[in-house]
């Protein structure tokens, strides 16, 4: 695990002597940023001796509530564990209406304990770490679909896409609408300077198939950990631009149910020490290792489902027709799929992978694909035919539509097990199963709406 020297905070504090707050951050098993603001006298601190954050932090529900079965709680005496800053990740955060600067940090690997197993960002440098001594440089990039919504509800109470420049709401999908776009231009222009102050390598900006979903992407990067910190990194401030403009973003996976889900696409290949890409071909359907990878993915998918679906409302975004992937397959050029092969020059050859609600954490997504592209390298699992054509329409093996089979899955998995670390899969397992009792224990519309006059 690697923290940054202390030179890059006197640097950031010569360079900006009008911040006086940093806000920082730690990433929890739901993917959200916790952690506390600081002012400026105490930054170079954290760079030479670390700072000490709760145990119980890493053992907190989606709602912000300790589950004390994760044995961080009370157990532990609600510890302090030492966490130590990211290289690269002091930055401003432009959107905020006084100075203020950002900076992540991670858990030290014997200072954190005994929260340290839980850092989900630990989970995936293991994952990468072995990859790396079998020869195997994973190269990662991240698409992220989101909302733009009004923070103001409807009549109804139901949440609303945002008015455009025109003062009009939007209606209808009008996806890969330039026109949508434009209509946008002072969020987007906002969110790119700010991409840019910050070192985030956003690219392409598409309006989605949904009215007020957006989607950018980020630039591929050859160090996997890099492209997701990044990733992380980006939610962050797409969320913290939104709000400057009176916006919310909204990372649901599924936040209406007549419309298109938000999607986490993960992009992964191999590649050598070199940066040579192991995946390339002339051969659309790649390389055997490419292959290899799929049918890895494919054997280990039903096991990590819970990690790339981690929320009841995850599984209301599979839905047939819906660009939302519905079962066990792998096409070229196909979106119909949950293992896409891109096509393109023969050097690009990689996988989309399409699984992921944009509400997963994208370094538990990130270490299960991973792990599972590792299984299928090393068992050397044949993925079978590729689809071509409607994957819908072709489609054998399905996956499971609801969150307590995939949670039973997981908790059942010897692999997961193995791939992201038995201390981290308890902590994980707990808090879910906590959101999950509480989840179903909730009375709320649609139970009056069916039941109140009929049961």
């Amino acid at each position: 695990m690697q923290f940054a020297n202390p030179q890059e905070a006197r640097d950031f504090l010569a360079a900006h002597p009008d911040v006086r707050s940093i806000e920082l951050m730690l990433i929890d098993a739901n993917g959200i940023p916790r952690g506390k603001l600081l002012h400026r006298d105490e930054l170079l601190a954290i760079y030479e001796n670390g700072r000490p954050l709760p145990s119980s932090i890493l053992a907190l529900t989606i709602q912000g509530e300790d589950v004390e079965a994760t044995g961080l709680v009370w157990e532990v005496a609600d510890a302090d564990c030492w966490t130590y800053p990211l290289p690269g990740s002091l930055t401003l955060q432009p959107w905020r209406a006084t100075p203020t600067g950002q900076l992540q940090v991670s858990m030290h690997p014997s200072q954190g304990l005994p929260a340290t197993p839980a850092d989900p960002r630990h989970a995936l440098v293991r994952v990468i770490e072995r990859l790396k001594a079998d020869g195997f440089h994973p190269v990662m990039a991240v698409e992220l679909e989101f909302y733009l919504l009004d923070k103001q509800r409807d009549t109804s109470g139901r949440p609303q896409p945002a008015l455009q420049m025109n003062g009009v709401r939007p209606q209808a999908p009008q996806v890969y609408g330039v026109y949508e776009l434009e209509q946008l231009q002072p969020f987007l222009d906002d969110l790119y300077a700010a991409c840019e102050a910050q070192g985030l390598p956003v690219r392409t900006a598409i309006s989605e198939y949904a009215p007020g979903q957006v989607e950018l992407t980020l630039e591929h990067r050859f160090d996997a950990l890099q492209a997701i910190d990044e990733g992380i990194r980006y939610k962050r401030l797409v969320k913290g631009v939104a709000n400057k403009h009176g916006l919310q973003a909204c990372f649901m996976a599924k936040p209406f149910g007549d419309l298109a889900g938000s999607g986490l696409h993960m992009h992964v290949s191999l590649a050598d020490a070199q940066g040579n890409n192991l995946m390339a071909s002339d051969d659309p359907q790649g390389t055997p290792l490419l292959r290899h990878a799929i049918g890895g993915m494919m054997a280990t998918l039903l096991d990590a489902l819970a990690i790339f679906c981690p929320n009841a409302n995850s599984f209301r975004r599979f839905q047939a027709n819906s660009y939302a992937p519905l079962a066990k397959s792998w096409g070229v050029n196909n979106r119909t799929v949950s293992f896409r092969v891109p096509g393109g020059p023969a050097n690009s050859r990689h996988i989309e992978h399409r699984i992921c609600g944009a509400d997963a954490n994208p370094y538990l997504a990130a270490a299960a694909i991973l792990a599972g592209i590792h299984h299928g390298i090393r068992e050397q699992i044949d993925p079978g035919a590729a689809i071509v054509g409607n994957g819908y329409e072709q489609a054998t093996e399905f996956l499971p539509t609801d969150w307590l089979t995939a949670l039973r899955a997981l908790e059942h998995s010897t692999w997961a097990k193995e791939a992201l670390g038995e201390e981290f899969l308890k902590v994980f397992l707990a808090i879910k199963w906590t959101e999950y009792r509480q989840f179903m224990g909730e009375v709320g519309e649609q139970d009056w709406r069916w039941y109140l006059n009929h049961a």
